[in-house]
């Protein structure tokens, strides 16, 4: 086997390890002498002893509860129980430090897109999309909060009394992001969260934590002291210790349910919590007689196997009519086969290897589950393993009682069921757990139009002939039951981090007089007219 420095072009060779010894914590990069988890790539490479292998990239904190509520005492002290420098910043101050903050990250996409690769095994195509599509995110999270603004720089007056109406922060905010999108839908919690005048205490995904590494100094110099506190280190041991403080106000998640449910468990006030959450779902592709194959087949290719199907909004079961099924089955088998999976940076690669070392166990679980329940693979590449990867298994006919039907695979395994009659797929997303999105393919006007007014009540977004996705992120992301709570989007995001607050005066002269003075003084950075362009 050739050495990995030999076949891999020069700009994504790792050339020296990334020992990420600092974590941020009051505005200071503070050296970690303590205990280190080393972080490997499952990309093999061959080592000094020719023994083929995982690659090591590096390590990080392994940081413990004296660590994490040092970061919560920073954040909390940041915010002042709402008397902090930046909770009570002026908007446009707090807009040029995330102005500061995108500019310097700009800077960085080379070496975060390579990381994006190593560390969790995403396409290069996929991986500079990410980099490049939360830049964007960030610009439009800055433009629509200028607009709130705008939209707030106003008196309201009924009943005789004038009010002045504007969005103030939450607090202290616990943030977690997912290693799918390590980067991405870390920042659309982030970004909106500091942006709304909350203060954050942030821990990178297991998978995807090195890539943070090159910003960390524009975290440092963006921002005032204490406002991003990032640590590192497993959840139960800097997570668990920070929430049974009860200082946190948000708790800001995107992964898995039983991770949310045992945080939420440990904070002592419950009822003060605010919850912003995006989580599991299993979104089903319903196939109309009447379909575009060429279309569904495409469609369901790309939202079964983006990313592996590592994707919350990824096709994990297909629903196929009768009428269609034979031909459906062959066709979509055949092009699950023809994807060429390599490294990330291969030309025109769509399957890579998967970042979860016991990722291709489980799917073998699911698999042989499947089969034993009378259920067969109909791609014949399909469960073929390597150290690093299972080929994506189409598995047909999938049964309630199989493990495949019921649990989030997360990865490539792909459920495809027939149905007769529409109740049977309707009634199903009525039981199941999740209620994220759906892709209904077909053309017919009269057998759609009822369907999309039921499936509206089931799930939030209905993809009309497409796959499953996020984007474009102006649109509201979320989902019912198990899949979410509260609404991630430029404009919802904004709100979701926030609570209206304001101040109320009685229509007379004196009162009109103070207000009128406090305008024209510009001495309050909350009670103010300005038009912010």
């Amino acid at each position: 086997m050739e050495m990995i420095q030999e076949i891999i072009p020069s700009k994504y060779q790792i050339k020296e390890l990334i020992h990420q010894n600092t974590y941020l914590v009051n505005g200071e990069l503070k050296k970690w002498s303590g205990k280190t988890t080393e972080v490997y790539s499952s990309i093999i490479s061959e080592g000094e002893n020719g023994v083929s292998g995982p690659t090591l990239l590096g390590s990080i904190p392994y940081m413990t509860e004296e660590g994490a509520l040092e970061a919560l005492h920073s954040a909390c002290d940041a915010y002042g129980k709402g008397q902090g420098i930046w909770p009570t910043m002026k908007v446009t101050d707090r807009v040029s430090c995330m102005e500061r903050f995108v500019e310097q990250m700009k800077l960085k996409r080379d070496e975060v897109v390579k990381l994006l690769m190593w560390e969790i095994g995403k396409s290069l195509p996929d991986s500079e999309k990410e980099f490049d599509r939360t830049v964007e995110y960030i610009y439009d999270t800055i433009e629509d909060y200028k607009q709130l603004d705008r939209d707030s720089a106003k008196f309201h007056k009924h009943q005789g009394v004038h009010a002045h109406i504007r969005r103030g922060p939450l607090g202290v905010v616990l943030c977690l992001g997912p290693y799918n999108y390590p980067l991405n839908e870390t920042f659309a919690l982030l970004i909106p969260a500091l942006i709304m005048g909350n203060t954050a205490i942030f821990k990178p995904a297991k998978h995807g934590v090195l890539l943070i590494t090159p910003l960390l100094e524009a975290f440092k110099s963006s921002f005032p002291r204490g406002v991003v506190n990032i640590i590192y280190g497993r959840g139960r041991e800097v997570a668990a210790p920070i929430m049974k403080t009860g200082r946190i106000d948000v708790l800001a998640l995107i992964g898995n349910s039983k991770s949310a449910i045992a945080l939420q468990d440990q904070h002592p006030h419950k009822n003060r919590l605010r919850l912003v959450l995006g989580l599991e779902a299993k979104n089903p592709a319903i196939i109309l007689p009447d379909a575009d194959l060429d279309l569904a087949i495409d469609e369901c290719i790309a939202g079964t196997l983006s990313f592996n199907g590592q994707r919350c909004t990824a096709l994990k079961i297909i629903y196929v009519h009768e009428d269609v099924r034979e031909e459906f089955n062959r066709r979509f088998s055949a092009k699950v086969d023809a994807l060429k999976f390599g490294n990330p940076w291969d030309p025109e690669v769509k399957l890579t290897p998967l970042p979860e070392p016991g990722k291709p166990a489980y799917i073998k679980e699911l698999i042989d589950d499947a089969e034993a329940k009378g259920a067969s693979i109909i791609n014949e590449r399909g469960g073929k393993t390597t150290e690093n990867y299972i080929f994506p298994a189409v598995l047909y006919p999938v049964t309630k009682n199989m493990r495949v039907y019921e649990e989030e695979q997360f990865g490539p395994v792909i459920p495809v069921l027939s149905f007769k009659s529409i109740d049977e797929p309707l009634d199903d997303m009525a039981d199941s757990s999740y209620g994220q999105q759906v892709s209904l393919f077909g053309k017919n006007v009269n057998t759609i139009a009822p369907l999309i007014d039921t499936l509206v009540n089931l799930v939030c977004r209905v993809n009309l002939n497409s796959s499953c996705q996020r984007g474009p992120d102006v649109y509201p992301f979320t989902g019912r039951k198990d899949s979410a709570a509260s609404t991630l989007s430029v404009h919802d995001a904004l709100r979701s981090f926030s609570i209206r607050t304001f101040v109320a005066s009685k229509d007379n002269d004196y009162n009109n007089k103070i207000l009128k003075d406090l305008l024209d003084s510009k001495a309050s950075n909350f009670v103010y007219t300005d038009y912010i362009l």
